[in-house]
């Protein structure tokens, strides 16, 4: 059954993509922002119970909704298998985006590019170069592919007796870690150790899932070699495999507000990224998320033989 719902869903999301604003991902930043005006006391004690308010009552609904429901009709579970896991999911807009940004910078329309990027990770991207906006948006779409479809699929499977309590442990735990990552003090520290423990598995399959859809063996060279010395290393294992999987050159400096960024190289090639090669990521992904579902599917036939 857990092939099944994950197939709707991502057949779902891939016919009718959510776009941005998201208005239940706007509730729940708001919750978190009074959480954390409420609790940040700049102890370690108080994130942890911050975190575990923003994050169990909501496990503990979705469980119960389930439950629930199942027990009316299990079909009636499964649609709520689905529809939560169509609402945790979301790369397919971030998709959509890249590959806007690819034909702006195609047609030429680097301005407009930008802005694009800009709409999408916030940030000064005003003095980019058509090379930077190119691989910062190889960037974004490779770390959006992990955190909202790979880590997501993940999870759910791996909590599916608890119905899609698994996908909302892992996109409430993200959240939490970006929003908090600069709390004032202790407070952030919990939220980036729960997932930390709790990406540890999905960052690595996610990698993974790039060496098999690209060039395994220059993936997993970047990967053992570049990935630490990443800013953020959990998303240093993401980048540096896609750079070496696909054979192009991430990170490097940015001009950012007039000033130089300094970030490490990522990746085995001497190639810069253009708008193809936004689109070639995007495609990688999507082969990715393929050779996931052939996977589950092999799993289900040797299911049934036996």
């Amino acid at each position: 059954m857990a092939f099944f719902t994950v197939l709707a869903a991502v057949t779902l999301e891939h016919m009718r993509p959510l776009r941005q604003p998201l208005p239940h991902y706007q509730q729940y930043a708001r919750f978190t922002q009074w959480l954390e005006h409420k609790f940040n006391a700049n102890a370690f004690s108080h994130g942890a119970i911050a975190w575990g308010l923003a994050v169990v009552p909501l496990l503990l609904g979705v469980w119960l909704v389930d439950r629930l429901l199942s027990g009316i009709s299990p079909f009636l579970g499964w649609v709520w298998s689905v529809a939560v896991l169509y609402f945790t999911l979301g790369f397919k807009y971030f998709s959509d985006d890249a590959e806007r940004i690819a034909r702006l910078l195609r047609a030429g329309e680097l301005d407009a590019a930008r802005a694009q990027l800009i709409a999408w990770r916030g940030g000064d991207a005003s003095q980019f170069s058509a090379d930077e906006v190119a691989r910062v948006t190889i960037e974004q779409v490779m770390e959006a592919s992990h955190r909202q479809m790979f880590g997501v699929l993940l999870w759910f499977v791996l909590l599916i007796p608890l119905g899609p309590v698994g996908a909302v442990l892992f996109r409430t735990a993200s959240i939490l870690a970006r929003r908090w990552l600069g709390a004032q003090g202790a407070f952030g520290a919990f939220a980036q150790r729960a997932f930390h423990a709790i990406n540890w598995l999905p960052l690595r399959l996610t990698a993974l899932t790039y060496a098999i859809a690209g060039n395994f063996e220059d993936a997993t060279f970047c990967w053992r070699t570049q990935a630490a010395g990443w800013p953020e290393p959990e998303d240093g294992v993401v980048l540096a495999a896609g750079a070496g999987a696909m054979g192009i050159r991430l990170g490097q400096p940015l001009n950012v507000g007039g000033e130089t960024v300094w970030r490490p190289e990522l990746g085995s090639g001497q190639t810069d990224p253009d708008p193809d090669s936004i689109d070639s990521a995007v495609s990688m992904i999507w082969r990715g998320l393929v050779i996931w579902m052939v996977a589950g599917l092999l799993i289900v036939i040797a299911g049934w033989v036996t």
